[in-house]
């Protein structure tokens, strides 16, 4: 007997896996970059692609159903790679505060924090503020691993409901920020229990990856829980994809696919999820499916 829940996954699945272009011969959002807007899913003569629109107009209607009060009384703080499409970002963070969150802060990381180059800065200032905060930080911690622990106990807590940062944690911030390391405007006033890492452009150099993931394995270890997001290009052979096969991604969990609607309703769906239970692969690749429905 089919009941209400396999139903509902299965068209919510349905709808998912059409606002990414992957059934009925689709496929052209696949070419989309994480630096530029998703464009509408076009037939080959240019028209728009009636299922592409009918799913991401179905996506944005059954939405807020599915992600009402999901976060509620759930704070997240927001880490950006660099190159992260602001309207895409945007169309995020109205979907988070739809369901119920607050968006603590926007930390940027800037060029120079993801650069290999750079990494001399970054392993002097993180050897410097390890000093400082003690005990807090995990002593077998690499060098961008340590600075994502920094960053994360300074915008982060486990405690669900959230709590104030200590002087000691508010001084990370503003050394990351005199270093050029993060960007950020505004006070921190609330350390978040989740943290939203979202992806930008792909990584520019040889060594990026490994950046990506020893920093998102530092949040992990501050927060109660990490979401990394990217595009619909990220999935696969993507940033989001190459991370999937990294070691972090069984404390972290990913999503594919927040340029389009049914991707940032995955993206609430996963928050919340994260705040007891690690890992997980969701959106247009994800190995765990379109959504976490449970």
């Amino acid at each position: 007997m089919i009941t209400f829940r396999h139903f509902l996954t299965s068209l919510v699945a349905v709808f998912l896996a059409l606002a990414v272009g992957i059934v009925l011969g689709g496929g052209p959002l696949s070419d989309v970059t994480s630096s530029d807007p998703a464009p509408a899913a076009v037939t080959e003569d240019g028209s728009a692609d009636p299922a592409a629109v009918y799913a991401d107009g179905f996506a944005g209607a059954v939405g807020p159903a599915l992600t009402s009060g999901k976060l509620a009384e759930r704070g997240v703080a927001v880490v950006t790679a660099p190159g992260v499409n602001e309207e895409t970002l945007t169309a995020l963070a109205e979907q988070v505060s739809a369901a119920g969150g607050s968006i603590t802060g926007r930390f940027s990381l800037t060029d120079a924090m993801v650069a290999p180059e750079q990494k001399s800065l970054v392993d002097t200032l993180g050897s410097q503020l390890m000093t400082q905060q003690g005990k807090e930080i995990a002593a077998d911690a690499t060098t961008y691993d340590r600075i994502g622990q920094l960053l994360g106990i300074a915008i982060a807590t486990t405690a669900a409901e959230g709590d104030a940062p200590s002087a000691k944690q508010k001084a990370v911030i503003d050394s990351l920020l005199g270093a050029d390391l993060v960007g950020f405007d505004g006070t921190v006033a609330r350390r978040a229990p989740l943290v939203l890492l979202v992806l930008g452009s792909e990584p520019a150099a040889d060594g990026g990856d490994a950046i990506l993931a020893a920093l998102a394995t530092g949040l992990s270890r501050a927060a109660a829980g990490v979401v990394v997001a990217g595009t619909v290009a990220d999935g696969g052979e993507g940033q989001v994809g190459r991370l999937r096969a990294e070691p972090v991604s069984a404390q972290v969990a990913t999503v594919d696919g927040i340029d389009t609607a049914a991707g940032r309703v995955t993206t609430v769906l996963t928050l919340a999820r994260a705040m007891d239970t690690d890992g997980g692969a969701f959106g247009a690749s994800g190995a765990d499916g379109p959504a976490p429905l449970g």
